[in-house]
């Protein structure tokens, strides 16, 4: 079992900037790469950014792309999400996941409970 914590959401302004981090703890060797989602209200998960453990192949989704960026720390076994130049349609709760899969974009079957991130416009 992987367990994920995240941290880091918050209130922001237009134009702002958060990192989220997302602690991992378990059998983390059995998971093979790790991703951010997003759920507003009323809309769909949907996948930000992912990162493969080993390596450095990453995903963007196309409305983030020059603005997150995704990055590990192994030794902590973290992963982070830096966010730039956030925009309103970017407040959702955001979940951290871990992938059984390589493929960055599926297999994901261990989430955080969420941090909420809200920008103001």
């Amino acid at each position: 079992q992987v367990r994920l914590v995240e941290s880091g959401g918050g209130l922001v302004q237009a134009g702002g900037s958060l990192r989220l981090s997302c602690l991992a703890s378990g059998r983390t060797f059995t998971r093979y790469a790790m991703g951010w989602f997003r759920q507003a209200p009323g809309k769909e998960r949907e996948l930000v950014a992912a990162i493969i453990n080993s390596g450095s192949n990453t995903y963007y989704r196309d409305s983030v792309k020059d603005r997150f960026t995704i990055s590990k720390d192994i030794a902590k076994n973290t992963v982070y999400l830096q966010m730039n130049s956030l925009k309103p349609e970017d407040t959702a709760v955001y979940y951290c996941a871990a992938s059984r899969s390589s493929s960055l974009v599926s297999s994901y079957d261990s989430w955080g409970q969420g941090t909420q991130v809200t920008v103001s416009s």
